[in-house]
């Protein structure tokens, strides 16, 4: 009896109504995963039972044990052991059976009815097969009926059974050589099966029907000498299965079909699917054509399913989204109708389209099914997938913008820099076709991959409602053992184009700066002509209304001289060598001096300004650097002020030190720039409109002037806007060009 338990593992595999209950019930892989432990399990509990019948039929020989239920009988002589044992064995019949009508009434419909006659497309498709299935179920039940009643002498269940089963154990050498053994062909197996099932034949199942008599067998020598019969016939059989399986494999040739078929099915294999196009380009066009072989209804009812398995939606056109749904239809209609209908199904209606490019390995797919069949790598398979998993991780996680095309131009990997940098989740987009991105990345990528010159420098893009400059490096993937295709390398270089801009418009105001004092020496001469002119024109005459005309001309004249020498003093401008000279500073006339500054590039929008200086304050300190400064917050104060804003200029003196304020009624500042307000390229501005260095330069400027900048936002009192206070030193008349250090200056 030590052959038993293997015997009990064997038929989970051969016997139908087990396998139906293993497999074809469990329709999830986490169901699968469970009954691949639960089962042997199960059939181990079963099978533990058996040593101990053993040892009883070896100590009381006189003890009948061809079946299980004699032991209950011998257990007890009371009446409700024998009810309870006879209910269990009617359930146990009744539910053997029925599983045993289904399991083969789906095998025939799958493998024998719907093969010689394919479904049609129709309006109850499922209504169709659950009454020709139905229909099955009957028919297996009364030909086991007749099976049993056409046999010669009346059997037992026990003898039926294992003569059932030794016959199904022949198909197990093709199927472990089919998992395990890649170097098995179809002629072997043919070949094994046909010798073992006629061993079985002329041993166990014709003497069912006739009497015959049985000659030596050869195994005989080698078997206990109470084997049973039926033992000896599975050796026998089994033996010539196995050795004509192994030796015609390897005398006969396997065709490719054959391999790719076997490393398929194998325990170690990792399917890799191509990457092809199909002919459906929609999951629209997948119900269309399914409907021709299932009907309109089954067709978008599958179609539905199998989106709803994947997560997919129906707007998808990416091609391996579509692939996908290609083979998850397939696996839900072998499920329905068989794998070798399912399969002629869609291989008809959903067939590939066939260019002229090779087809590649489908990427993306096999590392999907590495990472689900992880945890079952050992040794060096283990090791090469985690390196796969490391260089994989370095390429998601580089700091530069990366993806990868297909010689076909289909997407096969976007980084996580580059998500972050366009805002597109890679796992949507994965498997898309070139074309099919988003703009600008179709225009962009495009570009980079059909354009001879490369890289390309600062293309632009918008994106995120900014302007971008991007630059694009391309390298081709090629080489030995190389699927081909091209990377991409994305780098963000906005912030360098907008430091060159800055840096050439600095170059041009700078020489903007050194024409400053030629154009005011060429506009100078002709004003003071002008005002020569005017004063002359006083003596000339004493008519009054001329008279008022001259003193007109004149304060003209003045103010255009002084808005002349106010803009030459800015424009020359410059780096301040230590120590810092100390100057009486009239704060009233600088905040005038930087009004007419920001006056000269006044708009249409122009905030209102108000300077409400005394002119009795004076600091010490550079009147250039302080006008440099006042404008700065001014030009900040007016960005931030809508049209109909007002921007005041005030001052005042505290504890022997100035104030010096600017106060607006604008948007305020940002709380998320707080902290950093006076950092160099800090700006709320959009791009092009500002450079963030006006109040780091500020800040600059008044710590040289040991002075502090002071910032509310909103001001006390106020509900918006913003006040920017600077604290000077008063000056001094015994101040002296003091140095740095001095606690004046």
């Amino acid at each position: 009896m030590a052959y038993f338990p293997a015997a009990v593992f064997a038929a989970a595999f051969l016997m139908p109504h087990l396998f139906h209950i293993t497999f074809a019930e469990g329709l999830s892989r986490q169901t699968l995963l469970q009954a691949s432990w639960t089962l042997p399990l199960f059939l181990l509990l079963m099978a533990l039972p058996v040593p101990v019948i053993w040892w009883a039929a070896q100590s009381q020989a006189e003890i009948p044990i061809e079946l299980p239920a004699y032991a209950i009988y011998m257990v007890s002589e009371h009446s409700g052991v024998l009810v309870l044992a006879f209910i269990g064995g009617l359930a146990a019949a009744s539910g053997t059976m029925i599983i045993i009508a289904l399991a083969l009434s789906g095998m025939v419909l799958n493998h024998i009815v719907l093969v010689a006659r394919p479904p049609e497309a129709r309006t109850d498709l499922y209504g169709w097969l659950r009454w020709l299935r139905r229909a099955l179920i009957i028919g297996v039940i009364i030909s086991g009926w007749l099976f049993y009643q056409s046999v010669s002498h009346q059997p037992d269940l026990s003898t039926l059974g294992l003569a059932a089963f030794v016959g199904m154990a022949q198909c197990l050498p093709g199927m472990l050589a089919l998992l395990y053994w890649p170097g098995a062909n179809r002629n072997g197996v043919i070949t094994g099966l046909v010798a073992g099932m006629s061993i079985w034949l002329w041993g166990l199942w014709l003497p069912l029907f006739v009497d015959l008599p049985l000659p030596s067998l050869p195994f005989t020598p080698l078997t206990p000498a109470d084997a049973p019969l039926w033992y000896q016939i599975t050796l026998l059989s089994l033996s010539i299965n196995i050795l004509l399986l192994i030796c015609v494999s390897l005398f006969s040739r396997t065709s490719d079909g054959e391999k790719s078929a076997a490393e398929a099915c194998s325990v170690d294999a990792v399917i890799r699917s191509k990457r092809m196009p199909l002919e459906a380009v929609t999951v629209a066009d997948f119900t269309l054509h399914l409907a021709q072989a299932l009907g309109d209804e089954a067709a978008s009812r599958e179609v539905n399913r199998a989106l709803q398995a994947l997560n997919l939606d129906a707007q998808e056109r990416r091609p391996y989204a579509l692939r996908r749904l290609r083979d998850r239809i397939q696996a839900n209609l072998s499920g329905l109708m068989g794998p070798s209908v399912a399969r002629d199904i869609v291989d008809r209606y959903l067939p590939y389209r066939h260019d002229d490019l090779p087809a590649t390995d489908d990427i993306h797919f096999v590392e999907s099914r590495l990472e689900a069949y992880r945890s079952r790598l050992t040794g060096l398979a283990r090791e090469l997938d985690g390196l796969r998993r490391h260089h994989r991780q370095t390429l998601a996680y580089l700091p530069v913008g990366l993806c990868v095309f297909g010689d076909d131009d289909e997407l096969l990997m976007w980084n996580n820099a580059l998500t972050e940098l366009s805002g597109i989740n890679g796992d949507s987009i994965i498997g898309s076709r070139l074309d099919s991105l988003p703009l600008p990345w179709s225009t962009l990528l495009g570009k980079a991959l059909h354009s001879e010159a490369t890289p390309l420098y600062k293309e632009p893009a918008h994106l995120h409602g900014q302007d971008y400059f991007l630059t694009l490096h391309t390298a081709q993937l090629s080489g030995y053992d190389s699927r081909g295709g091209s990377v991409v390398l994305i780098e963000d270089h906005s912030e360098m184009k907008r430091l060159e801009d800055e840096l050439v418009h600095a170059a041009r105001l700078a020489s903007i700066g050194q024409l400053a004092a030629g154009v005011a020496h060429e506009i100078g001469n002709p004003i003071t002509g002008i005002s020569s002119l005017a004063q002359n024109l006083r003596y000339d005459t004493e008519d009054p209304a001329l008279l008022e005309t001259a003193d007109h001309i004149q304060q003209l004249t003045q103010r255009v001289t002084r808005i002349v020498n106010t803009l030459v003093s800015f424009a020359h401008g410059g780096h301040q060598a230590l120590p810092l000279p100390c100057e009486p500073v009239n704060l009233s006339m600088i905040s005038e001096d930087a009004l007419h500054l920001i006056h000269l590039a006044r708009s249409s929008d122009d905030a209102r300004f108000i300077n409400t200086c005394p002119e009795d304050i004076v600091v010490c300190g550079d009147a250039q650097r302080l006008t440099q400064v006042m404008v700065n917050l001014l030009s900040n104060a007016r960005d931030a002020c809508q049209s109909d804003g007002q921007i005041q200029i005030s001052a005042g003196i505290t504890e022997q030190r100035a104030w010096w304020q600017v106060r607006d009624n604008g948007s305020g500042i940002d709380p998320a720039i707080s902290d950093r307000l006076f950092e160099p390229f800090t700006t709320t501005k959009p791009a092009g409109k500002g450079t963030g260095l006006g109040l780091s330069l500020a800040y600059q400027i008044i710590s040289e002037h040991q002075g502090r900048i002071d910032v509310a936002s909103p001001p006390p009192g106020h509900t918006c806007g913003t006040a920017i206070t600077l604290w000077l030193p008063l000056y001094q008349q015994d101040d002296v060009k003091p140095h740095a250090q001095d606690s004046d200056c």
